[in-house]
């Protein structure tokens, strides 16, 4: 099979130059456009000068509908509305799309629901292994512990992260949640302050920390009356993301249209 033709959507960010460089290192992927936001000095840089590398040719440009013309897929962490712009492009072209972007509402879920009949989708609040790992064995120990435990969520995450909790976080709790048969909706307590009560049996708690330079930590805590669990990810570099999603994209390529998750591409499906 040829070559991936793979679009790196946000190409002048941190995870934009991240992935440029990871398809550059992958067999089988190569770089086929470099996407940016309309306005951007960045418009014109050369993608592969941006992450670190030898010049490539591939400049950045905001015309998502041109150079998909001749491209298989697009790997897009950027934000809500520029992923929900991408949405029909990506659909209309026929190209894998990757979402890896985090803060998406629920309205915005079914926006990229409504292409799954006719596109693939991967999407998922972290392509890590690691984090995958975690909400498979999060599910279980939730569906193992009875309502005697209670579940919170700890994340931290570099200062410049605009979006709270973590998508990663609440990929946690909803693993948490498919474990206990709850909807994470009904029963997800968040910033609590002041005069709260006590804990609302059956609760799943997040908190957000911001500071640093932090990749990603999350951590996942079952509190019985006399004993704790803590199962926990520290991310060391946002590369394994970027492997992730090319891993994605790659295994998506021959699937029939529908939307799947890195559970899905790590085959942890039922585990």
């Amino acid at each position: 099979m040829s070559e991936m033709r793979l679009i790196v959507a946000g190409a002048g960010g941190r995870m934009g130059r991240a992935l440029t460089r990871v398809i550059s290192q992958t067999e089988g992927a190569v770089l086929a456009g470099a996407l940016e936001a309309p306005g951007s000095e960045l418009l014109g840089k050369d993608s592969g000068v941006l992450a670190g590398l030898p010049a490539n040719g591939v400049e950045l440009s905001a015309d998502l509908w041109t150079m998909s013309a001749n491209a298989d897929g697009i790997l897009d962490f950027t934000v809500p509305a520029a992923t929900i712009a991408n949405v029909a492009i990506a659909a209309q072209r026929g190209l894998v799309h990757i979402i890896g972007t985090t803060g998406l509402s629920s309205s915005d879920d079914a926006v990229i629901s409504s292409v799954t009949s006719r596109a693939i989708v991967v999407k998922s609040g972290n392509m890590s292994l690691g984090v995958n790992l975690l909400a498979a064995l999060v599910k279980r120990v939730a569906q193992s512990l009875d309502e005697s435990f209670d579940i919170e969520i700890l994340e931290m995450h570099h200062r410049s992260k605009i979006d709270a909790p973590s998508g990663t976080a609440l990929m946690l709790g909803e693993a948490a949640a498919a474990g206990r048969g709850i909807a994470l909706g009904d029963h997800s307590a968040r910033g609590r302050d002041g005069e709260t009560g006590a804990r609302r049996t059956g609760d799943i708690g997040f908190a957000s920390l911001r500071g640093g330079s932090v990749t990603g930590d999350h951590s996942v805590i079952f509190a019985g009356a006399m004993e704790r669990i803590e199962l926990t990810h520290r991310a060391e570099d946002r590369t394994m993301f970027a492997q992730g999603a090319v891993k994605a994209a790659l295994w998506a390529r021959d699937k029939k249209p529908g939307l799947y998750s890195m559970a899905d591409v790590l085959g942890l499906g039922n585990f």
